[in-house]
């Protein structure tokens, strides 16, 4: 990149976090593919370990589960137009049960331990859609380890999409997609993940900042452009087969506009007094 329009240009290179699971795979191969991965001292790590990172103040800009967004909201500043959510099914956030969702009170469901967001979203329905209240347990996310002691279990990511689409159906379990449940419960899209950045990082290096969130649309454009392409290099690596990949990256969400932005402030409205952040929230925004 020209160091005129280079996130390394000025304050040097940006500490930033990428989701190391396959939802986020387009976003980083887009990076690849531009050459701005050059000019980032990029982290890789699960989403809640990212989340912890830059509320601790260790990384400068990076994808933030929405839960933990919501939580630090005073010291965050989202990206507009760039979230890891759906508007209907995502295939990779899941209950999988061995009994229907609303036989599950006082059952034990298992807690996949890598996203609160996701975790605490299960929990609203089952409670809220389907008036149950299961005994929760949080363990790692191994399908055949949480059906040895649960009645249902909560996964996401790369473990999710396992279970759902080879485990579960092999097993003869119901798999609920919280997507589709979440759009079918309010018609909102929801927002999994959103990038923001330490609003201390960007009154130091607004330029920087700007510049990141300009790479990520750009990597995000070009993925999706050449989905097909992305698909068939992930799948050589992969359990899943291009065709199944490439209907995964075109059925999540990677926008975040006033559709989206109205799914964050209803599930904070309808979670919030749980979890610990207003129900009121006011989504700040990068300014464009």
């Amino acid at each position: 990149m020209d160091n005129s329009t280079s996130p390394q240009h000025r304050g040097g290179r940006p500490r930033v976090g990428h989701i190391q699971f396959l939802n986020c795979l387009p976003l980083y191969w887009g990076l690849a593919r531009t050459g701005t991965l050059l000019d980032l001292e990029l982290t890789k790590d699960s989403p809640e370990k990212l989340s912890e990172q830059l509320v601790n103040g260790d990384l400068d800009i990076a994808p933030i589960t929405l839960v933990e967004f919501l939580r630090n909201a005073d010291d965050l500043v989202a990206f507009p137009d760039i979230a890891v959510g759906c508007d209907g099914p995502v295939m990779s956030c899941v209950i999988v049960s061995q009994r229907p969702l609303e036989e599950l009170d006082g059952a034990r469901v298992a807690l996949g331990s890598t996203s609160r967001t996701s975790v605490r979203l299960a929990q609203l329905l089952l409670a809220e859609r389907y008036r149950v209240t299961p005994d929760y347990y949080t363990c790692p996310p191994d399908l055949g380890l949480m059906m040895r002691e649960a009645d249902a279990a909560v996964l996401i990511g790369d473990a999710a999409l396992r279970a759902s689409l080879h485990d579960a159906p092999r097993l003869g379990l119901q798999v609920h997609d919280l997507g589709a449940m979440w759009k079918e419960w309010t018609g909102l899209p929801f927002v999994f993940a959103v990038w923001a950045a330490r609003k201390d990082y960007l009154a130091r290096e607004p330029d920087l900042v700007q510049q990141v969130h300009e790479a990520f649309l750009a990597s995000r454009d070009l993925s999706l452009e050449e989905v097909t392409k992305v698909a068939e290099q992930a799948a050589r690596w992969e359990v899943f087969d291009a065709e199944l990949l490439e209907r995964y990256f075109t059925t999540l969400d990677f926008r975040f506009g006033p559709q989206q932005l109205e799914g964050v402030r209803e599930f904070a409205r309808r979670t919030g007094p749980t979890t610990g952040f207003a129900t009121d929230v006011n989504v700040e925004l990068l300014a464009p």
